[in-house]
């Protein structure tokens, strides 16, 4: 195993973009709008379009004054994400788009149509410094932290792309490119306006929004006190710490007994289950003994208030690894069963053009 690379907890190569509307608090919003000449019912205004109409553009909202759109578009609403391509699979059930910020960084967003509702998994930061060698997000690095608004704006993108096909946008898993705790205010302020009803959010319930990570013990116990009823999902990939050490370098920092107490004070907290995600990968971490340690550890440490969600491993490319077979995949699921805890296989979308977990890399070569 030792020619897993190591973690690199990289410094961010590009600056934030300029100040957006939705980077403002509404006390802040206000006084913005003040700076520019206009009264304080014009932020309620503006936000009515934005959330509401997921109109980005203040020279399409014909209720303010024709001689300020321009002032309030230069002033609040700078480009955050121009589309480069978008790519469909699943026939037309999965989009995944390319955007370019502002400073050219590329990232990546999916799009998941199923019957009766759509998720968005949405990227918190442009490339990964956790370094996990199965993840293609990971082994590209870190570019930078995303802006409040570059996370929110992903999110009305696709609500106004639900609109357009005559449905709606009901999920959102933060479960793209980068590691959301380790972006941690901004990816919060992004969840209650994910979450807040109209004029100050898109309403969608805080039960149906996810949110990653690979094991931020403090951040979590952290997300645990802001009052939110999201779900947390923890990245664990293995039941000891050995193995862990290598597939999620961040283990070295904060170990799997260290994760698994903060996602049980999670749980606690908000009296929410908590989403155990694990790529079973060939010969690696798919041994009968690591899914009975596996299956006993979440056992003993949250009980009832846990769910396994397995996830058949997705190429990379130049990766030496991949997915175990189904007979070793059901032998495992079944284990874990034997030990009282729920967990069921993934089904992937988006794996035929690099859409799945653990395959966005932002390339703009790339299918």
């Amino acid at each position: 195993m030792s020619d897993f690379p190591r973690i690199q907890l990289l410094t961010p190569k590009r600056g934030m973009p300029p100040t957006h509307f939705a980077d403002l608090s509404a006390e802040q919003r206000v006084s913005a709008l003040n700076e520019l000449g206009l009264p304080k019912f014009r932020a309620n205004q503006i936000a009515r379009h934005y959330y509401g109409k997921f109109e980005a553009d203040p020279l399409t909202m014909t209720d303010l004054p024709e001689a300020q759109r321009q002032l309030v578009k230069d002033s609040l609403f700078p480009t955050l994400l121009t589309r480069v391509r978008a790519v469909e699979t699943d026939n037309g059930d999965t989009t995944k788009t390319l955007w370019k910020l502002h400073d050219g960084i590329l990232l990546e967003s999916v799009l998941m149509r199923y019957p009766g509702r759509a998720t968005l998994c949405i990227s918190s930061q442009a490339g990964c410094g956790m370094a996990c060698p199965f993840c293609a997000t990971g082994q590209g690095g870190l570019d930078r932290n995303l802006s409040t608004a570059e996370i929110v704006d992903q999110v009305r993108e696709a609500a106004a792309t639900m609109r357009s096909e005559g449905s709606r946008l009901s999920n959102i898993v933060f479960m793209g490119m980068g590691e959301p705790l380790a972006n941690y205010n901004r990816v919060v302020s992004a969840v209650r306006q994910i979450t807040s009803p109209a004029p100050d959010g898109f309403g969608i319930s805080q039960r149906n929004v996810t949110v990653s990570t690979v094991g931020l013990a403090p951040q979590i116990r952290k997300l645990a006190d802001e009052g939110l009823s999201c779900t947390l999902a923890v990245s664990l990939h293995t039941p000891d710490d050995e193995l862990r050490d290598e597939l999620v370098p961040m283990n070295n920092r904060f170990s799997i007994a260290d994760v698994l107490d903060s996602a049980r004070y999670f749980a606690d907290t908000t009296g929410r289950r908590v989403s155990i995600e694990y790529a079973l990968i060939r010969d690696i971490n798919d041994q009968n003994f690591r899914a009975d340690m596996l299956g006993k550890k979440l056992h003993d440490a949250l009980g009832s208030r846990v769910h396994v969600n397995l996830i058949p491993l997705n190429p990379t490319p130049g990766s030496k690894w991949d997915a175990s077979p189904k007979p070793r995949q059901d032998e495992f699921v079944r284990r874990i069963i034997a030990q009282g805890v729920t967990c069921t296989v993934r089904d992937t979308k988006g794996q035929e053009i690099a859409a799945a977990c653990g395959q966005l890399a932002a390339d703009e070569k790339a299918v």
